[in-house]
């Protein structure tokens, strides 16, 4: 059985980004949320693809249709969400990025077209980040405030290809996309002020030019 058999799905929804450098955490966001306030079909797997590059490979291979949500320098306002679609996609997940694993997923998605294994259709949702130098930061309000719209933009893609996903009464996060101890509401509660946790660093111990 090849890689393809092994994560074959109809719809593959990755979240991409690394959750501990604020708003690069959208990504993962968004799929964290699509999976606990709807209910989707066996047909669409929902994955938090975070930081993984070339390891995404064979689930990108397997499946059908992707969607990706990913935090994006657009050069536009922050907040500003944007659709992209097919052959339009390699060329944003390759343009100018504010971090690193965005052009591993540039070199996914070349892969699978080289291999003939490239989904046939794909969704890029993406938003403009306000900040990403913020280890330990979360999303900035402008940023975290489309959430929904982008979770809305998928749920209506899923529709359109012909899946039914249903709107759950209550979020569930029993079975997160990741760690239970890095969904939001856990990983907000437990980091501390930027005063305490000197994410941007501190004049104690970092000399003055």
């Amino acid at each position: 059985m090849n890689a393809v058999d092994d994560y074959s799905c109809d719809v593959l929804v990755l979240g991409i980004g690394n959750l501990l450098w604020a708003d690069e955490g959208f990504g993962v966001r968004c799929v964290e949320k699509l999976a606990a306030e709807w209910e989707l079909p066996a047909s669409v797997t929902v994955m938090d693809g975070g930081t993984q590059g070339l390891y995404l490979l064979p689930y990108v291979q397997g499946a059908r249709r992707l969607i990706v949500f990913d935090a994006i320098d657009y050069g536009l306002e922050p907040g500003t969400m944007k659709r992209v679609e097919g052959d339009e996609v390699p060329r944003f997940m390759g343009a100018k990025k504010m971090s690193l694993h965005q052009t591993g997923f540039q070199e996914v998605i070349s892969a699978a077209d080289l291999t003939g294994q490239l989904p046939e259709s794909l969704l890029l949702i993406g938003v403009q980040p306000e900040e990403l130098e913020d280890y330990g930061g979360s999303l900035r309000p402008v940023v975290k405030a489309r959430m929904d719209d982008a979770v809305t933009m998928a749920v209506e893609q899923l529709r359109a290809w012909g899946h039914a996903p249903r709107r759950l009464v209550s979020a569930d996060f029993s079975t997160p996309v990741n760690e239970s101890a890095l969904t939001m509401g856990a990983y907000e509660a437990g980091r501390p002020s930027a005063e305490a946790a000197c994410r941007f660093g501190d004049d104690r111990f970092i000399a003055e030019a």
